[in-house]
């Protein structure tokens, strides 16, 4: 165990798991149960040590309680990596014994699908274990979480953008989208139609290629240079620690406003961007959408009522950043502030699934019958 990460950490329990046979190896980080059971994605990467590995798992855990109490959900955070490569090591035994791992937890963590695992990969966990959301709708799942999470992050830019210019339009406004790739691919959709101006940059060529195939209008700046072009807003939505105090200090946009988790390359850089006059929208509000999704697929999927609850992340940004304003503080703590708020007043706090009957609200997952799963 990688003590010198796990020292002081305030999460409920950390588990490190490894299988010989198949190769497996990573880690599960419980942050907090306080509103349910804890439900963040599974990241599959290749970290250069266990130390990183076990660093970010702890700091993406954390997130996702914060995400999930700002949702409204009734989950606290938590999230797992795997260690490997994901277009090379995730085969279907790997898979299978990261599934037993989970289903040993007893549903207190449930899992769905995050950068370097799929709705497919979902799948084949779920052959092994009972906690999975984010399955294919095939086998009872939502599908493709991207969807709800571009809107997600549309809404909350709309919002940014009343506060900042007073009208929740993005029409006449450039904006940069750096990533775009499933969920900045269909934000540029939404931006387009809103009428912004949009730029877009990507280190995959093919990913721009299918937006400027989509949507020829757009320009395209390189993924480097794109936080030196003339914004309106900028929407990083590729991997975390986008915004360093180098690119804080050449951002042109009045906005900071993405669906990337963990923007920001140290908590410096959030008052950095307060000191230039840049309203920053905490990425943990903005880019809920994907995690109601899944969440919602353990009450009985409805897109609808789906929908609805991500299409609510517009009023809690609107709500975290008046109250930045009026608090004289950082957005971030202002939105982990009202997070903690309603994680101390316990479970059922926030928006509990839109248009749910209260008897059909349950205080947990509910799993497949044991039976089903492979041994």
């Amino acid at each position: 165990m990688q003590t010198d990460a796990l020292a002081g950490a305030p999460h409920e329990q950390v588990v490190r798991f490894c299988d010989a046979r198949s190769g497996l190896l990573g880690y599960v980080a419980i942050h907090s149960t306080a509103l349910g059971p804890a439900l963040g994605g599974t990241r599959v990467h290749p970290y250069a040590n266990e130390s990183d590995a076990v660093a970010d798992v702890l700091r993406l855990a954390q997130a996702m309680s914060y995400k999930n109490a700002l949702a409204g959900l009734p989950h606290g955070g938590g999230k797992a990596v795997i260690v490997a490569d994901p277009g090379r090591d995730k085969t279907p035994q790997r898979l299978h014994a990261y599934g037993r791992v989970l289903e040993s937890l007893g549903g207190r963590y449930v899992t769905a699908a995050d950068a370097g695992s799929t709705v497919a990969d979902m799948d084949v966990i779920s052959q092994t274990c009972r906690w999975v959301t984010g399955r294919s709708p095939e086998l009872g799942g939502s599908g493709d979480s991207s969807v709800l999470t571009a809107l997600g992050v549309f809404v909350a830019m709309q919002a940014a953008a009343e506060v900042r210019w007073g009208t929740p339009t993005l029409s006449g406004r450039r904006v940069g989208v750096r990533g775009v790739g499933k969920v900045g691919g269909l934000l540029v959709g939404h931006l387009l139609a809103d009428g912004a101006v949009v730029v877009i940059a990507d280190v995959d060529p093919a990913a721009v290629d299918r937006v400027r195939t989509a949507h020829p209008q757009v320009t395209v700046a390189g993924p480097d240079e794109l936080v030196d072009q003339p914004l309106d807003v900028f929407a990083p939505c590729s991997m975390g620690a986008e915004l360093d105090d180098e690119a804080a200090a050449r951002l042109s946009a009045a906005v900071v406003c993405g669906a990337a988790n963990n923007q920001l390359a140290h908590p410096g850089v959030a008052a950095a961007l307060a000191d230039r006059g840049i309203l920053y929208a905490p990425d943990f509000v903005v880019n809920a959408g994907g995690v109601i999704q899944v969440a919602d697929e353990l009450v009985g999927f409805s897109m609808e009522r789906a929908t609805a609850a991500a299409t609510g992340i517009g009023a809690t940004t609107l709500q975290v950043l008046r109250t930045s304003a009026q608090a004289g503080v950082l957005p971030v703590a202002a939105a982990e502030k009202i997070a903690e708020e309603r994680m101390a007043a316990g479970p059922w706090a926030g928006r509990l699934y839109p248009g749910l009957a209260a008897e059909d609200r349950r205080s947990g997952p509910v799993p497949a019958p044991a039976e089903k799963l492979v041994p």
